[in-house]
């Protein structure tokens, strides 16, 4: 359903910014009197687009996904013909024989039905360009101003960089050119950004207002929604999503209500060739999630001798 995947990816802002750090420099001490705001700002929005754009890259990684219904665990690997998951905890229990077998046969399908493929990789790029348009939007939908920074960690940005920190709230004179652009109207927020790598680190919103999407039409989102993402640099010259918090209620067609909570922490990225297949990819989550389990298993026996 579009309208509900536009309203997600107001929270998924910079997860298809999956690809190489374009610059590298010494770490900015404080905020670079030779930019403003919003030239830091659409230079870093430049650089995650043209990383977005770049398929040269590729790396396998694990989630864990908080909700107030639980907590889901999953392996994904990304692949030139489409993005493969495999679910491989709930609640921090690994999954039963069954659950696992219907994982694997849920990837085996996949990879013996080249029509549905193609269809997980024509909804995921339809997603991907959603994403762009908003990241696209940046620079003009808001107003910036500089209010202060941090020091990048090994979980936020590059590790020792500093951070500077942009105020931003809506631009009035923004004239949304769709409802997926909507989205951005009634937000406001900070974004921190690295200067030196030119990488935006976090961007942080939360609406002060309810905000109609697709015009009122297909619904709204209620005042006091939130969401966070943040970046970081993986250690092998590009940078990844490692955090997501969404929080969001709403109606959608006016009359179904909405409820988005969620916090999912993304770890452990590795390269993979840039040319693997969604079959290959699918061998790497079986033999990744098998390498888990025994280690797991010998970690249990050790306690046990203990």
């Amino acid at each position: 359903m579009i309208h509900v995947a536009a309203v997600i990816l107001m929270g998924i802002l910079l997860v298809a910014t999956y690809a190489t750090s374009l610059a590298a420099g010494g770490p900015s001490r404080s905020a670079p009197d030779s930019a403003s705001p919003i030239e830091l700002v659409r230079v870093a929005v430049g650089n995650e687009l043209a990383a977005a754009n770049d398929s040269s890259t590729k790396h396998m990684f694990r989630s864990r996904k908080q909700a107030p219904q639980g907590s889901q665990t999953r392996l994904y690997v990304e692949t030139r013909d489409a993005m493969a998951g495999m679910t491989i905890a709930y609640n921090d229990h690994s999954l039963t024989p069954e659950q696992m077998r219907g994982e694997e046969d849920r990837l085996a399908g996949l990879v013996a039905n080249p029509d549905q493929l193609r269809r997980k990789h024509s909804v995921e790029q339809q997603n991907d360009e959603r994403t762009l348009r908003l990241l696209k939007a940046l620079p003009d939908a808001f107003l910036y101003d500089y209010d202060s920074g941090e020091t990048g960690t090994a979980g936020l940005g590059k590790e020792g960089n500093r951070l500077v920190r942009l105020k931003f709230h809506p631009n009035p004179a923004y004239q949304p050119p769709s409802h997926v652009e909507q989205l951005l109207a009634g937000m406001q927020g900070e974004v921190l950004i690295d200067p030196a790598a030119r990488r935006i680190a976090r961007i942080d919103g939360t609406l002060s207002k309810e905000v109609a999407f697709g015009w009122g039409i297909l619904g709204h989102l209620d005042k006091g929604g939130h969401f966070l993402v943040e970046q970081r640099d993986v250690g092998d010259g590009s940078w990844q999503v490692s955090r997501m918090s969404l929080s969001f209620t709403g109606k959608i067609l006016l009359f179904k209500s909405i409820a988005i909570k969620s916090d999912e922490v993304f770890s452990d990225f590795r390269r993979v060739p840039s040319d693997t297949t969604f079959a290959q990819g699918a061998e790497m989550l079986k033999a990744e999630q098998a390498r888990l389990a025994q280690s797991h298993a010998e970690e249990v026996e050790t306690s046990k001798s203990h």
